[in-house]
């Protein structure tokens, strides 16, 4: 709960800030959404669209046949969802440092701040480098929020988007994705790197340490981050892999026993939010490292650890760009995704046509990524009070 409160003493101080200072600052305030428009930064766009136009080009002409792809799998697993999305919603509500119930992913705050500003920088920089480099100009850049969720946006001139060709359209609209899908490649490239060679020569596993405990789990009560879990109903959990063997046989409704580095506990399990026929303690768990003896005699045994901590940060930093990108490729507008749908279908279907399509598409997502937030997120905050 102390992060929903970090969201709330924040959303208080910023809009409060935002109403007495708007004038000052040339903030615009449209209902939940505060805009601040600037003229800066745009012949730093300039400078780096002049510099290598051809570049630019062959990497978005690689990347267009790249970003439809995902747009048309994302598009399948949307559907494929429709089967099971009352009883496992396939997205959810990411509030980095929010636990919510239920949802498959926990981001840490820390980590996820700097990761969502990966995903807006890079991605609004791209579409305005992009923009440039077809020779539309750019009537403003800025910083937006809405409500409490930070944005960025480059705005480019409409009427000089409407005279570049098909093509170049495309490269504008996926330029941001397909940003996004680069840096999240080259960051799992570094996080494979270390998780896969460097953290295995320089730690080796000593239990399973508790990372976070889902508020309004049968775990809330007894357990807290921190605790290293050395066996489970007598299994010894010495990582990972022989944890997963232990929950295994653990049952819906079964009083457990968990041995830890702090004591014993006993907890009762309950039904997955997700899956009621799985039991759920509601922790999020990772292997407990210790330095290995003759890593500790070279670097000692603090310095090894900055490498947990580098794996971590380019795995969200991955995450985030990855399922951001993605998402933002399906064919919905105003997504990315809806608006190189839209150009895809202007190729061979009068605009009579194109209209209607993109807007039925659009209303379908939006309608199932809605349904399944508000019924998977929904559910788990009703839980954490």
């Amino acid at each position: 709960m102390n992060a929903l409160w970090f969201y709330v003493i924040a959303f208080i101080l910023i809009w409060t800030f935002a109403v007495l200072f708007r004038d000052r600052l040339k903030i615009e305030i449209q209902g939940p959404l505060l805009l601040r428009r600037t003229k800066r930064m745009r012949g730093f766009i300039d400078s780096i669209a002049s510099g290598h136009p051809g570049l630019w080009r062959w990497i978005l002409n690689a990347g267009i046949p790249v970003a439809f792809f995902f747009m048309f799998y994302m598009l399948y697993l949307m559907v494929m969802s429709l089967q099971s999305i009352f009883v496992t919603p396939q997205a959810s509500l990411i509030v980095p440092g929010v636990e919510i119930p239920g949802s498959p992913v926990y981001v840490p705050l820390g980590y996820g701040i700097v990761g969502l500003a990966t995903v807006i920088v890079v991605h609004e920089f791209a579409h305005g480098i992009l923009a440039r480099v077809e020779g539309v100009r750019i009537k403003s850049i800025g910083l937006l929020l809405l409500a409490i969720l930070p944005g960025a946006f480059v705005e480019p001139d409409e009427d000089d988007i409407k005279k570049v060709s098909p093509i170049s359209k495309l490269r504008i609209y996926a330029a941001g994705s397909v940003a996004n899908l680069i840096l999240a490649g080259i960051c799992f490239a570094f996080f494979f790197g270390i998780s896969a060679y460097a953290i295995p020569a320089a730690f080796q596993a000593d239990g399973v340490q508790i990372d976070s405990v889902v508020p309004g789990s049968p775990a809330s009560e007894v357990l807290k981050p921190g605790l290293v879990i050395e066996s489970i109903n007598g299994m010894p959990t010495t990582n990972l892999t022989t944890y997963g063997m232990a929950l295994k046989r653990i049952r819906v409704g079964e009083v457990i026993t968990m041995d830890t580095d702090q004591g014993t506990f006993r907890l009762k399990t309950g039904r997955n939010p997700n899956n009621s026929s799985r039991a759920y303690m509601g922790i999020r768990t990772s292997n407990h490292l210790e330095v290995r003896g003759s890593v500790a005699s070279v670097f000692g045994s603090t310095l090894p650890y900055a490498l947990t901590y580098l794996e971590e940060l380019f795995f969200w930093i991955f995450f985030l760009n990855f399922a951001v990108g993605t998402v933002n490729l399906l064919p919905a507008k105003p997504l990315d995704g809806g608006l190189m749908f839209e150009e895809l279908l202007r190729y061979r279907l009068p605009e009579r046509i194109v209209k209607p399509a993109v807007s039925y598409v659009s209303i379908f997502v939006i309608l199932i990524i809605a349904v399944s937030i508000i019924w998977g997120t929904g559910r788990g905050l009703l839980m954490m009070f």
